[in-house]
């Protein structure tokens, strides 16, 4: 949008075509064309099958079959259901749910949790950081709140977490700031598939401790797990909560929580936001300007959600059957990540670090002409700012496999 007219501008870029579905809107009348067969269409942040049908859990559907209109219809209080709260609890930690102090809050979807998190906890004008590969929303939601977004490089020259140039970030916005508030997408990060390591929480916390020692300045790590059930082993994976523990009462750990990957949920925006503090009075406090905020946004949030996922923790054999059909989705996009991998070692195509999750990195330069020249072979991916992001969520195995040697070969016409 070149110019506004009664709306304000209020630091906002606002307009222009969203490149998803656009690129998708292309893939899918090459579908129409051509047949499914020989058109990729990786640019969807959803699971597919082989054919390209949506995923969505059985054990999901039964419930939602089963719910009654109360169940749907009634108004949920604006904090979410009581047991929903405690039962995301159950799903964020599993059994390692840290000795801290711990609120939630209902939200729509893991986006309505980032957004509480900036609205509670940052000013209008405030820095907000993240990697510099990210999931493009986080500078709406920064932008949209009177905040803005600065990254720091998420890998150093050997394909390692930069910690070094976090601490940078870290250093120079609280030089600017007495806040800092960082988005952690881990693990199974998107748009990489890189999780942090532990190796790297500890960079990170050291670092976190260390700017913490001075008494006015407030730290904010804000997690978003949304890929969390899809990484290699994600009961363990989850240890990394433990170190949340025993931290000084000015570092605050806030936890996105989804219902949209792991249950198949994506348009019922089932998801809460989750206070870990070393403090009751913070998280009692979280726990009220978290309801207060709810109130004056959304009002409250989707009730045949929050129900399901109650219905499915009160219900040992359906959540074994829950675990068990994510257990066949992990799998099968572990086999389409390692497909891709080493398809693309086999092409010498360079990939950012991956380890599980819905998408890849390839970085290149000119990445919209490299979109474009994939276009013309029925590949459609997305172009980022540094390179291309591939979902491997959507396409099957054999694509997944199918795709490297290809896209390398765009790179190079194009970039020569």
């Amino acid at each position: 949008m070149s110019q506004f007219l009664m709306a304000q501008p209020n630091g906002r870029v606002v307009g222009g075509k969203d490149k998803v579905f656009e690129i998708s809107g292309k893939a899918k009348a090459a579908i129409a064309k051509y047949g499914k067969e020989p058109v990729s269409n990786a640019t969807i942040g959803a699971i597919m099958d082989d054919d390209g049908n949506l995923v969505v859990l059985s054990s999901v559907l039964e419930v939602l079959r089963s719910l009654s209109p109360e169940d749907y219809a009634e108004y949920a209080p604006p904090a979410g259901l009581p047991a929903y709260l405690d039962y995301a609890k159950q799903a964020v930690f599993g059994k390692y749910r840290p000795e801290a102090f711990i609120a939630a809050a209902a939200a729509p979807g893991g986006t309505g949790a980032l957004r509480n998190a900036v609205s509670l906890y940052t000013c209008p004008g405030d820095v907000i950081t993240t990697a510099d590969w990210n999931w493009g929303p986080y500078k709406t939601l920064c932008q949209e709140q009177g905040r803005s977004l600065e990254t720091y490089n998420y890998f150093a020259a050997d394909g390692s977490f930069d910690l070094a140039s976090f601490n940078a970030k870290m250093s120079d916005i609280l030089a600017r700031q007495p806040r800092f508030m960082v988005f952690l997408n881990t693990p199974a990060h998107n748009p990489t598939g890189y999780c942090l390591s532990p190796e790297d929480w500890d960079g990170v916390l050291a670092s976190t401790l260390e700017a913490a020692k001075d008494p006015e300045k407030k730290i904010i790590l804000v997690l978003d797990i949304a890929y969390i059930d899809f990484c290699k082993d994600p009961e363990n994976e989850r240890a990394f909560f433990k170190r949340f523990e025993n931290l000084p009462e000015n570092v605050l750990v806030l936890v996105a929580f989804s219902m949209s990957k792991s249950y198949t949920m994506y348009g019922m925006r089932g998801g809460a936001l989750l206070c870990i503090s070393s403090s009751q009075a913070v998280a009692d406090e979280f726990a009220t300007v978290a309801a207060f905020a709810s109130r004056g946004t959304w009002s409250n949030c989707n009730r045949s959600a929050m129900t399901v996922l109650t219905r499915i923790y009160e219900n040992p054999e359906l959540k074994a059957r829950v675990d068990a059909e994510q257990a066949e989705i992990r799998d099968m996009l572990l086999r389409r990540g390692d497909a891709f991998v080493q398809a693309a070692k086999e092409a010498d195509l360079k990939m950012t670090p991956f380890s599980a999750g819905f998408f890849c990195v390839i970085p290149c330069e000119n990445p919209d002409a490299v979109c474009e020249e994939l276009q013309k072979d029925n590949i459609f991916v997305l172009a980022l700012a540094k390179g291309l992001r591939v979902s491997i969520a959507s396409v099957s195995e054999a694509k997944c496999a199918a795709m490297p040697a290809k896209i390398k070969a765009a790179i190079t016409k194009v970039n020569g």
